[in-house]
């Protein structure tokens, strides 16, 4: 079952779900850390160049089906224009201020 994105308990996470699903480049962009980074599967990925062809060209998606720690973690069913649909795992480290500085995402 799917949580809607307005359901999910952290409210940086949240605005981070809906800025993709919106493909929102400003609003997820105001949404990180100046310094901020990103890995997937396990490797560290160029923040920019990853945003762009995974979530922006690709026209990325996120489907949120559970999330835990506090909303900071979700698992996700993601599809882009590149990969199709695949069941993604997704862990947010959330400053103080609000801002993602660092968040890593995989297959699930």
């Amino acid at each position: 079952m799917t949580i809607a994105p307005a359901r999910l308990s952290d409210p940086t996470v949240r605005a981070f779900v809906n800025a993709v699903n919106a493909q929102d480049r400003d609003a997820f962009m105001a949404l990180l850390a100046d310094d901020a980074t990103m890995s997937d599967d396990g490797s560290d990925r160029d923040l920019t160049d990853w945003t762009d062809r995974e979530i922006f060209s690709s026209h990325g998606h996120m489907e949120v089906q559970r999330e835990s720690d506090g909303g900071r973690s979700l698992v996700a069913n993601y599809r882009n224009d590149t990969w199709g649909e695949m069941r993604t795992a997704w862990r947010f480290t959330v400053s103080d201020d609000g801002r993602i500085s660092h968040f890593e995402t995989g297959q699930a």
